[in-house]
């Protein structure tokens, strides 16, 4: 299995982007087309993951008031497993760290949260609701 992880450069990746997190979050976890997609997906740095080809994988990563802030992060089922989700988000760290950024945030599926630990992030306040799922803030700042 080989897998490559890259930042999206071609309308053709942006699509197997869209493709992915419709499978995740609007299939797998019924979330509505219409909060999926949004208008920050014009302006943000899309990440592709491909295993053998096929789309597995994909993220996103927006400035927000001097953060980069990883969202939309999905793998697909068939693809877990693997230590895919690790990869991604390592790759996603080290994109916005070639950015220019030190300091990362997102809100992450609440069954998640220990996951993104593993990567340093820690949770902030309360569990919240986005999307119809439980989310929690989660940062990674330089020096934690």
């Amino acid at each position: 299995m080989e897998i490559v992880l890259k930042r999206v450069s071609s309308l053709d990746e942006l699509v197997k982007v869209f493709v992915v997190r419709g499978i995740v979050f609007c299939s797998q976890q019924q979330v509505a087309y219409a909060l999926e997609r949004d208008e920050h997906d014009c302006g943000a740095v899309h990440i592709l993951g491909e295993v053998d080809g096929e789309p597995a994988a994909a993220g996103r990563i927006r400035a927000v008031d001097g953060w980069a802030k990883l969202e939309r992060i999905a793998v697909r089922r068939r693809f877990r497993g693997y230590g895919f989700g690790h990869r991604l988000t390592d790759f996603m760290l080290e994109t916005a760290r070639r950015a220019g950024f030190s300091c990362f945030k997102m809100h992450a599926q609440a069954h998640l949260a220990d996951f993104y630990r593993r990567h340093g992030f820690r949770p902030h306040g309360e569990v919240f609701n986005e999307a119809g799922i439980n989310h929690v803030l989660m940062t990674l700042e330089k020096g934690q």
